[in-house]
Parts: structure tokens; C-alpha cells; sequence
């Protein structure tokens, strides 16, 4: 068979793999706009069972170390925002109401926070400490990681590296490529396709973060400061073509514009 019969042949066999993936909206796009309808070729429920039982060992392994929520002051105060973000998911999404939410403080020196699908949060103390984060801070990181849950972006990357994983293998298969040739072309998805979407669902999490937060009554403009505040502490960034994260003058600007949007709900939470 020619070369670019093989190629064809893969082309087909992608264009069938892509057809079986399931376009949905996960969230309702609101005054932030964030409207881009997604590809999922992994069911929801198998990421949150996954990451169900992920967090669960990871915070059995933390209890164990008596690094589960062993400061309570830190615990009581990370629960307490955690839930008026919570309260606003409805926004974009009502089901999040039925999610089975769990908010823990991990004792650990490491500046990070996260949220697994289906709601699992987990803050860690170091960035609390670090970062001398204020309640509207700290409400703007818990905002930003529920906003990865509400709008599946795990389980979007899980879709797209196993469509991508599949067709990369067949198409290294079929043009002869041999292994280097298949690195190459994993690179090369990365560098065109994986990480440009990995900064598209940054973007979409600041804004989507701006507007829970505001609407839970935290001042929005406190994500700009909070990401200030991790510039500071993450020393040089990589070139924006290599990074997962938008450049920080951009991310800047863009939360300036979209916090200044969300002001009106701010003003409305605080009675003013």
C-alpha cells in the first residue's frame, strides 16, 4: 500500500473515533461567555468513580501522617468559603447542587489547591501560609478549581489523550514511522493541540471563577491579586508555546475585564 493510501486509511479510522466522541455542553455560558461546546469520548461517571477513589486513598494517606485538616482554624475557614462558592454553582450548572461536595486542608508546604471531578476540593496549608491569602483570595483559588469540575475539563484531557494516544499509534503505524517518528508526532500534538487547550481551559476557569465568587460576595478583583501573589512565588514562567497556563500579562488583563464585569453581582451580594 503507498504512503498516502496508509494515510488516508488513518484518516478514516480518526474521523470514526472523533465521530464516537459525544459533543456536550457542560455549563451554561452566563455574563462570562465561557459557551464552547466540548468532546468527550469518556463518560463522566467513569472519571468521578476514578477520582472518587483517588482522593479518597489520598486523603486516608494524609490522615495517616496527621496532615488531614490537623490545623482546624485553617479547616473551619477554607470550609466556610468553600461553601458559599459551592451555594453559586448553580449557575452554571444545577446539577452541582447534587454532587457529593468534600472540602479538606492537606498540612503541606506545597503552594496548591485542587478540585476532582464530582467536587472532591483539597487546599493546601502552604498556600494559605505562603501566600497570605485573604478570605476573597482564597475564595478566588476554591472558585477557579471548582470551575475545572463544573466544566469536566479532566475528563476532556482524558477524551482527547485517548483519542489522540489511539490515532497517533495508527498513524505512526501505517506511515512506517517506527518509534522516533511516533515521538515525534506526540510532540508535535502536544506543542499544536494538547497545551493550547490546556490554557483555554485556564482562561476558562478564571472566568467562570470571577463570577462564583462575586456572586457568593467575594470581591472578584481577587484573583488578580491572588495570581500576582503565585507569579511571585513560581519564579520564571516558560515560553507561552510550552506552558499550560496563559502568560501572566494576559491573564492579568483578562481577569481585570471580566471581574469589571461581575461587579454588579458583587455589589448585589453585598447589599449595596
Amino acid at each position: 500500500m503507498k504512503p498516502i493510501f496508509r494515510m488516508g486509511a488513518a484518516a478514516l479510522v480518526m474521523a470514526g473515533m472523533l465521530a464516537a466522541c459525544q459533543s456536550v455542553r457542560t455549563t451554561q455560558s452566563g455574563m462570562v461567555g465561557v459557551d464552547r461546546t466540548q468532546r468527550m469520548a469518556v463518560s463522566a461517571q467513569a472519571i468521578e468513580q476514578a477520582s472518587s477513589r483517588q482522593y479518597a486513598q489520598v486523603m486516608a494517606a494524609a490522615d495517616k501522617k496527621g496532615q488531614l485538616n490537623a490545623n482546624r482554624a485553617q479547616f473551619d475557614r477554607v470550609r466556610g468559603i468553600a461553601d458559599r462558592v459551592i451555594k453559586q454553582t448553580s449557575a452554571f450548572r444545577p446539577d452541582a447542587q447534587g454532587w457529593k461536595w468534600e472540602v479538606n486542608v492537606l498540612s503541606s508546604p506545597e503552594v496548591n489547591a485542587w478540585c476532582m471531578p464530582g467536587g472532591k476540593i483539597a487546599v493546601y496549608s502552604g498556600l494559605i501560609e505562603k501566600l497570605k491569602v485573604s478570605d476573597d483570595e482564597l475564595a478566588a483559588v476554591i472558585g477557579h478549581e471548582i470551575a475545572h469540575a463544573l466544566r469536566e475539563h479532566s475528563r476532556e484531557r482524558a477524551s482527547e489523550q485517548a483519542v489522540a494516544g489511539i490515532g497517533i499509534s495508527i498513524l505512526a503505524t501505517v506511515a512506517g514511522l517506527g518509534q522516533v517518528g511516533q515521538k515525534g508526532m506526540e510532540y508535535a500534538y502536544q506543542g499544536l493541540l494538547g497545551l493550547p487547550n490546556s490554557r483555554s481551559h485556564e482562561t476558562e476557569a478564571d472566568r467562570i471563577d470571577v463570577k462564583l465568587t462575586a456572586r457568593a460576595g467575594f470581591d472578584p478583583r481577587a484573583a488578580i491579586s491572588l495570581w500576582q501573589k503565585m507569579g511571585q512565588v513560581g519564579g520564571s514562567e516558560p515560553p507561552k508555546f510550552m506552558s499550560t497556563h496563559p502568560p501572566r500579562a494576559e491573564r492579568m488583563q483578562d481577569l481585570t475585564h471580566y471581574s469589571a464585569r461581575v461587579m454588579p453581582l458583587y455589589q448585589q451580594a453585598q447589599g449595596q
